[in-house]
């Protein structure tokens, strides 16, 4: 897989996040495959309106993930399952500093590849879930240059304070996300255990920030 695209796209559905709550539509009544189309819409907008955005300013992303992105997306979730079986036997200490570096590692991986993102269109394929179905997968293609580019969420429908769909994994090209993490984290915490793996993070992050 092109690292570059991979990239890029993985930068496309974080800013296609980015103005969910301005909207007026309630998250709690929205289809998934409604929710993926709107949010990939609006990132041209974004990236067209927001100069910090579209010049990779990092502190501009990271309150932009903090205020409009994380709402959207099951994070927890997300960094358990990238964890593995280890996150059972996390202390809430480790678990809380495994999802901070974690959430920094995607946005300051990805923070670049914001400004190349610019003229991608999307095709979402017909939703094969049932009106009661708590999970689903949301498959879409993303067209620009080139060949058609295979773009798929999973989400999960969520209840209480913030209902409605979330995303908490996705597809590029066949390749989940959260599996090509874990098989990276389960080596580390298999040679250096929980506090390895936040170390690890860290430095990765700091080595990020640097460039």
């Amino acid at each position: 897989m092109n690292r570059r695209l991979l990239t890029h796209l993985l930068a496309t559905l974080l800013l296609g996040s980015a103005s969910l709550l301005a909207l007026p539509v309630h998250a709690s009544e929205e289809t998934a495959d409604n929710l993926i189309k709107r949010l990939f819409t609006e990132v041209l907008d974004s990236l067209k309106t927001d100069k910090s955005i579209h010049t990779g300013d990092p502190s501009r992303i990271v309150a932009l993930v903090d205020a409009k992105i994380m709402p959207n997306v099951n994070f927890q979730r997300m960094t358990a399952s990238a964890v593995g079986p280890a996150w059972r036997q996390a202390t809430p200490e480790q678990r809380k500093r495994l999802q901070d570096e974690f959430k920094i590692l995607l946005v300051r991986t990805y923070a670049g590849a914001l400004t190349q993102v610019s003229d991608q269109t999307i095709d979402v394929k017909p939703l094969r879930a049932a009106p009661n179905d708590k999970e689903t997968v949301v498959r879409t293609e993303v067209k620009g240059r080139g060949d058609p580019i295979q773009l798929d969420y999973r989400l999960e429908k969520t209840s209480g304070e913030g209902a409605g769909w979330k995303i908490y994994n996705l597809n590029v090209m066949g390749v989940w996300l959260v599996e090509t993490y874990r098989s990276q984290f389960a080596q580390e915490i298999n040679g250096k255990g929980i506090d390895g793996l936040i170390a690890s993070l860290s430095t990765r992050n700091k080595a990020n920030a640097g460039r």
